[in-house]
């Protein structure tokens, strides 16, 4: 693997991927869209912004019946999520517990009731800030997900315009590549598999015939939570890109699986998530990846609860490479586009041997 080198615009790192197997040399560009400036723009955000957006967010996705819908589709997501906002709300009612019974014991004399109430709330909050500015939400990385709620629904409203300029361009550069490459493959993980699929569909936007010139087009998503954007009322754009995508037969979408990752969804096709009578057997084609196949069941074992180290799990090396391997799917000596028409008739791929029986 080469060293990364950024891109002049700053959006990308790129590597060079070369690999030898069985006696042929495959050469491939990998590169990684860089968002985490806009991470940092919104992650951590202040508790006063928390403080007034969470609720108001809750009480839409409430009453539009988001919040039902949401656990119907991914239930065990839903509770993860569910419960981190919870227990930011416990830090928020501790820092005030806290606050008032340091207040309760400043000796500021007798009358002093209404001195006493002005002083909670900015000592609360003031406790709340060191809270969580020492543990940055951890373990559990409450103050991350309770922020990477509120982003993504701002997404699904159309609110985060520096996100949609980032996915022009970078819808460009996919364009682009088609008089480079021998096959084109994006991949999206967790809320890139949205991000992937909305960068996809802008380039089908301006040029309807992509992938349809001999230069084949995948769509590899994985541990995806794409109805988590795609059930909100306001997410028209996503919607439309998804039922679009669904449409575009050029284009292969290979929906990699994993039932034992707390942090995606996996229950059914995002198409039928959104719409069941646009749902097609192969659109996406899903298969699911056995835990078994990744890791050790001793490993497993111990990371079990350790959601993040769990969902990042699928764009790791397995310990067996006849089953799912990440680094063999994106720099083996097969093509993509290859390996998921050989994955048509078994719930594996396999990099280096036939898959093995189902």
């Amino acid at each position: 693997m080469g060293e990364p080198v950024r891109s002049a615009d700053g959006f990308s790192l790129d590597w060079m991927v070369e690999s030898l197997e069985h006696g042929v040399a495959t050469r491939s560009r990998y590169g990684l869209l860089r968002w985490d400036d806009i991470v940092r723009s919104r992650f951590p955000r202040s508790n006063l912004r928390r403080l007034i957006d969470i609720p108001r967010l809750w009480w839409r996705l409430w009453r539009c019946g988001y919040l039902e819908a949401f656990r119907r589709e991914a239930w065990q997501f839903s509770a993860v999520i569910l419960v981190v906002h919870l227990l930011y709300v416990g830090l928020v009612i501790a820092s005030l517990g806290l606050a008032a019974a340091l207040v309760a014991m400043m000796p500021l004399g007798e009358g002093s009731a209404f001195l006493r109430w002005t002083l909670l709330l900015p000592a609360a909050y003031g406790i709340l800030s060191i809270v969580s500015r020492i543990t940055k939400g951890r373990p559990f990385f409450i103050t991350h997900l309770v922020d990477d709620t509120a982003f993504t629904h701002e997404h699904a409203s159309g609110d985060d315009h520096d996100m949609r300029a980032r996915l022009d361009a970078w819808a460009e550069r996919i364009h682009a590549a088609e008089s480079e490459a021998a096959e084109i493959v994006v991949i999206g993980h967790s809320s890139s598999s949205f991000l992937a699929l909305e960068a996809l569909d802008r380039v089908l936007m301006r040029d309807p015939r992509f992938g349809e010139r001999g230069v084949p087009v995948t769509l590899v998503t994985l541990g995806s939570v794409i109805p988590w954007i795609t059930l909100d009322p306001l997410a028209e754009g996503t919607r439309a890109s998804l039922r679009r995508l669904a449409d575009a037969e050029a284009i292969a979408w290979l929906d990699l699986r994993a039932p034992w990752d707390w942090l995606s969804i996996h229950l059914r096709s995002p198409v039928a998530a959104v719409d069941p009578a646009m749902a097609k057997p192969d659109r996406p084609m899903i298969r699911s990846i056995s835990i078994a196949d990744l890791i050790e069941p001793s490993t497993v074992a111990t990371l079990r609860w350790n959601f993040f180290r769990m969902h990042f799990q699928l764009l790791m090396s397995s310990r067996d490479r006849t089953a799912f391997d990440y680094i063999a799917l994106i720099s083996g000596a097969e093509p993509v586009h290859r390996a998921v028409e050989a994955i048509e008739d078994s719930p594996f791929y396999g990099a280096t041997a036939p898959p093995p029986a189902a």
